[in-house]
């Protein structure tokens, strides 16, 4: 289905779930300005969100359906199958958290209801990310997201700690953007576009490749998305933030956010500087690997399971980079893979933890969980799957995703970093395998946290939906692994330039 995104009906079409999206925060927040103080009105915001993420997935699964392709060059929009599964994953994550959102705000007492349309646009700015065809539509997106994602970690307003990682997020971000601002600043005067697919074909000619102002700008460009997804050195933020944000939110940008500013780097590097690789590919390499060994390494001493929960997360961010450090399609296609099954694993995981702790988690012990397999065996088989599955532990859709990395990884000669992805995972072993011996192997020195241990209603929707999700892709990979692979090759420069055939 060619669309002319040079008309205003083709752009409104191509811009389909987003304006859905859109559409639905504001008559959200107009019933909200109605019925502000009244918690039931807020439970049904939640649901009202959830039903607009549904129809959003609807929307996406339509243009996906019916090979939706751009009539011509893609100006700022791209249509490919890169949009369309990153999308997927984004509303999966949005839909997860809201779920998870519409229990945990209410037994919390955090009277609200703005958390939902704020969720909805951090949703859209992550859509905007995903298909952006311009450095312009990227720098929007993250802005839209990030704005709103500011709010949220900072939505318990009684709570001191997440003012604090309100605060940290939002002086860091701000400073980040800045530098990613002037990196396209640059870019652009390099080569006179800000469009990725003409960004490509500027520097496919060896002059503009070899222009210190582009290698500058692809620098800052590097520094803005290495904050985005919390690389070392730029990740002081994450721990404090993680920690500090109420849990579904946590969840929320540990997952979602963290695979939308993957998804714009990864965009950004296979589509618009694929001839330009040995000036980033070597920096993203290094990233990588200083980001597998510290996020595994300082998650090793933490005790407090949202503080691990949230340096893995660190960890998982190195993983993504050494697909982008391959600069393939292969890699490309890694990270949708693993980008889909992280989220199930985290969202998982976010949600046992929401179940086992009061008032932020964030005094939640691994020994708090000694003893829980005795009382509570369902929930400790799912947080067992979870640690497991992130790990990598074969049978899981986690060992399935670290194995079309490492596999993409070898295929373009970066054996060594192949290694070092294996080293951290043997080292993460550290730290998830004790959660499960303390489940299982140790006695209960706490019986009233089993006793409170429940998930109930949308939690044991998400976590049940979790397990499934990573034991069905443990064992039956092939079709997800095709549509991955299928959306990586679409990242090739000229894949989005064929004029009005279905690719």
């Amino acid at each position: 289905m060619p669309i002319d995104l040079s008309t205003p009906a083709g752009v409104t079409l191509a811009l389909l779930p987003e304006i859905v999206l859109t559409v639905w925060a504001l008559g959200l927040l107009l019933f909200i300005g109605w019925r502000h103080d009244d918690p039931n009105a807020q439970r049904h915001v939640g649901w009202w969100t959830l039903a607009g993420l549904v129809a959003a997935l609807a929307a996406v699964a339509w243009l996906w359906g019916r090979g939706a392709v751009p009539d011509g060059l893609p100006l700022m929009l791209a249509l490919d199958g890169f949009r369309w599964a990153t999308a997927t994953v984004f509303l999966l994550g949005a839909i997860a958290a809201t779920v998870l959102a519409i229990g945990y705000l209410g037994r919390e007492r955090i009277l609200a209801p703005e958390f939902y349309p704020l969720l909805l646009f951090a949703t859209i700015g992550m859509l905007l990310m995903g298909g952006a065809a311009d450095l312009i539509m990227v720098f929007l997106g993250l802005e839209l997201m990030s704005l709103a994602a500011y709010v949220l970690a900072g939505i318990r307003r009684r709570s001191p700690s997440s003012a604090e990682a309100a605060l940290k997020y939002f002086l860091l971000g701000a400073f980040a953007s800045g530098f990613l601002l002037y990196g396209i600043a640059l870019v652009y005067g390099a080569t006179g576009t800000t469009n990725l697919y003409t960004i490509a074909f500027q520097v496919a000619d060896g002059t503009v490749a070899t222009r210190p102002m582009l290698g500058m700008g692809i620098a800052l460009l590097l520094v803005g998305f290495g904050f985005k997804v919390s690389a070392v050195p730029f990740h002081m933020w994450a721990p404090d933030v993680y920690d500090g944000a109420p849990t579904p939110v946590t969840a929320f940008m540990a997952a979602a956010v963290k695979a939308a500013g993957f998804a714009a780097l990864v965009r950004v590097a296979l589509v618009a500087f694929p001839d330009a690789s040995a000036v980033w590919q070597t920096t993203v390499w290094w990233l990588a690997a200083l980001t597998m060994g510290v996020g595994n390494l300082v998650a090793l001493a933490q005790r407090r399971l949202k503080r691990m929960l949230a340096y893995s997360s660190i960890a998982h961010a190195g993983y993504l980079l050494v697909a982008v450090a391959v600069a393939t399609p292969d890699g490309g296609g890694a990270f949708v893979f693993y980008a889909l099954v992280y989220t199930a694993m985290t969202m998982g995981a976010f949600a046992v933890l929401a179940a086992v702790g009061r008032d932020g988690e964030s005094d939640v012990l691994v020994d708090d969980l000694d003893g829980l397999a005795a009382r509570r065996p369902w929930v400790a088989f799912a947080m067992t799957v979870f640690m497991l599955s992130l790990l990598g532990f074969p049978g899981t859709a986690g060992f399935i995703g670290k194995w079309l990395i490492l596999t993409s990884a070898v295929d373009a000669g970066q054996a060594t970093l192949a290694v070092v992805l294996v080293l951290a995972s043997v080292v993460s072993a550290g730290y998830y395998l004790p959660v499960v011996m303390a489940m299982y192997m140790k006695p209960a020195t706490d019986e009233a946290v089993a006793d409170r241990t429940i998930l109930i209603g949308g939690a044991r929707a998400v976590v049940a939906t979790a397990v499934v999700v990573l034991l069905l892709l443990g064992v039956w990979p092939n079709r997800a692994l095709d549509v991955a692979r299928s959306s990586g090759r679409d990242l090739a420069p000229t894949a989005g330039v064929v004029v009005g055939v279905p690719r």
